[in-house]
């Protein structure tokens, strides 16, 4: 499965975006799709993963501000990310588990500016 990221890009503190990621093949039985993001110098962090039934999960730093979503028909996952802050700065990535073999896709940029 290939992963494809679009949708960053440079937005305002406060202002929103929605990352797309579309896959190269049905994502229909995909365990799990999920998005993580990193800064030079630190780990890749996962943000939110998505489980075929569509149940999610968020880590405490984009709680209640981002939200996964995944569309079967168009074999996308998407991150709607609101009320964004400089500290969200960081290169995007997709990234699925599939009956035990993981795949990422290439990062999309968000800069946030203050």
């Amino acid at each position: 499965v290939q992963l494809q990221a679009s949708g960053g890009g440079l937005v305002q503190a406060g202002g929103s975006l929605r990352l797309s990621c579309a896959a190269s093949a049905s994502i229909f039985s995909i365990d799990v799709m999920a998005w993580y993001r990193q800064v030079p110098g630190k780990q890749r962090e996962v943000l939110a993963d998505i489980g075929i039934g569509g149940r999610s999960s968020y880590a405490d730093s984009v709680k209640g501000r981002f939200t996964i979503s995944r569309d079967n028909a168009k074999n996308t996952v998407y991150l709607q990310m609101n009320s964004l802050k400089p500290e969200d700065t960081a290169v995007y990535y997709c990234h699925a588990i599939d009956s035990g073999h993981k795949y990422w896709g290439q990062g999309t940029l968000v800069t946030v500016s203050s």
